[in-house]
């Protein structure tokens, strides 16, 4: 289906608006997946902040020209799907997780952060914790040395009471 040149501009605009707004793109051939199968990694990204577009490359180049993701244009060829997320990893996680399940999706490259990412490097992207996770690590790790403190305090606080416990009855016999 051909687009006439305000249905290419609007394309281009769409895309370029996820562009500013997403941290992590993800490029993967869809050659040979059939429309349920498609269908599930939709319903997988939309669940996961990620969206999911089957672009004309040279819409998806011009698009991408002049934002961090530029950096991927020579790899805009054949038939891709387009992974934008707002979170790090998410598009990275969403992709992976697919390409493991269903071979047909060959992951071609990524960016973060004006860098290219190879097939390992989305892979090892993907592999990353989610942010809730990390911030729940940090939190532990924060907590574990107030904790172990509080520990050792309540050790010596009950070593104290039971020494003085055993001295108490002493004096009474004393007396």
């Amino acid at each position: 289906m051909s687009l006439n040149r305000s249905e290419k501009e609007a394309v281009i605009s769409d895309v370029t608006g996820l562009a500013a707004k997403a941290q992590t793109l993800v490029i993967a051939e869809y050659r040979g997946i059939t429309v349920a199968d498609m269908t599930k990694l939709r319903i997988a990204a939309r669940s996961n902040g990620v969206t999911l577009s089957v672009l004309k490359n040279t819409l998806a180049r011009r698009a991408v020209a002049g934002s961090g993701f530029e950096v991927v244009a020579d790899q805009m060829t054949g038939p891709l799907i387009y992974s934008f997320s707002e979170d790090a990893v998410a598009a990275a996680k969403v992709v992976a997780e697919f390409a493991k399940t269903n071979d047909k999706l060959v992951i071609r490259a990524g960016a973060y952060g004006g860098k290219v990412l190879d097939v390992n490097g989305v892979k090892q992207l993907a592999s990353i914790p989610s942010k809730e996770v990390l911030l729940a690590q940090l939190l532990g790790l924060m907590q574990s040395p107030i904790s172990r403190t509080a520990r050792v305090l309540a050790a010596l606080a009950e070593q104290r009471g039971a020494g003085a416990a055993e001295a108490a009855p002493a004096e009474a016999v004393a007396a």
